[in-house]
């Protein structure tokens, strides 16, 4: 048994079609199949049913697959732990972001550095709000993420605190509320509120302090970059909860105010799985982005 036999036979398992596993394969056809016959001899069973226009798994093939699958991952593993330790590390990270990540979070320097280090590593970048981040971090479709914090973790993802600050309120230089230094989240609940959509750490913290209050805020507008929430406030269509540091970008345009009673924070985490297979590239990756940020948790 070779493992070139096990890797036709998964692939034409996959594929149902011994014509697109050749081309997948970079292989003559005639060649996938001699194998596979040759494989199917040396075990005494047939593998797949050839009988149909689709090619499909007989019970004995059905009983092969899962230790064939496990037998390639096995030699793969093998080959990406003697590249690591050679200090070789190759493959694809898929990393996720919120939109907003602020002054403190450089991660276009962050992953230039990376692929500097690593260049023969893909490197994929996908923005989404942090609820969805999180569980593509725990399905492993994504290897590391940025998300805001409240946030949902579940079992064998890990958390690295690396931005913590005040969440305010900001309001045009009109706005009734700009003669005044600080506001409670009860004076604001009457007015119409500018926030992140709902699945956003930022969003989640107003909606869980404000169910604790016993308060229901009239969201105006909705918007996934807080950048427009800010510019939605100058235009004086409500009262916008971000970010400090955002909005002090804004100081000249925006009045702010101190969120008090309750006083709520703004906080961006690293997300990555601690549990189950990790390869090489993502567990570079980690090490890297979280050598680079602070650990504020």
């Amino acid at each position: 048994m070779e493992l070139r036999q096990l890797e036709y036979f998964a692939t034409v398992a996959e594929e149902a079609n011994f014509t697109r596993a050749a081309a997948r394969l970079h292989v003559a056809q005639p060649g996938v199949s001699a194998q596979i016959r040759k494989l199917e001899r040396e075990l005494g069973q047939e593998l797949l049913d050839r009988s149909g226009r689709t090619v499909r798994l007989t019970e004995a093939g059905a009983a092969v697959l899962p230790y064939a699958r496990a037998a390639l991952a096995a030699v793969a593993g093998a080959r990406e732990a003697v590249d690591e330790l050679a200090g070789l590390v190759r493959g694809q990270v898929t990393v996720g972001t919120v939109t907003s990540l602020g002054p403190d979070i450089d991660l276009p320097g962050l992953l230039a550095a990376f692929h500097h280090d690593h260049p023969a590593v893909e490197i994929g970048l996908t923005e989404d709000t942090s609820d969805r981040l999180v569980h593509a971090v725990a399905t492993g479709s994504t290897d590391l993420a940025v998300i805001g914090l409240p946030t949902a973790t579940p079992p064998g993802v890990a958390l690295q605190v690396v931005v913590d600050e005040p969440l305010v309120v900001v309001v045009g230089r009109d706005d009734p509320l700009a003669a005044r230094t600080s506001a409670t989240l009860r004076a604001l609940v009457d007015r119409p509120l500018i926030s992140l959509p709902p699945g956003t750490g930022l969003r989640t913290a107003l909606d869980h302090a404000c169910a604790a209050a016993g308060l229901r805020p009239r969201i105006a507008f909705e918007a996934g970059d807080p950048n427009v929430l800010a510019r939605l406030a100058v235009r004086g269509l409500g009262a916008a909860v971000v970010p400090e540091s955002l909005a002090r970008c804004y100081a000249d345009r925006l009045h702010i105010l101190t969120l008090t009673r309750p006083r709520l924070r703004g906080r961006l985490a690293l997300a990555w799985r601690s549990a189950g297979p990790v390869g090489p590239a993502a567990r570079a990756l980690v090490r890297h982005v979280r050598a680079a940020l602070p650990d504020r948790g």
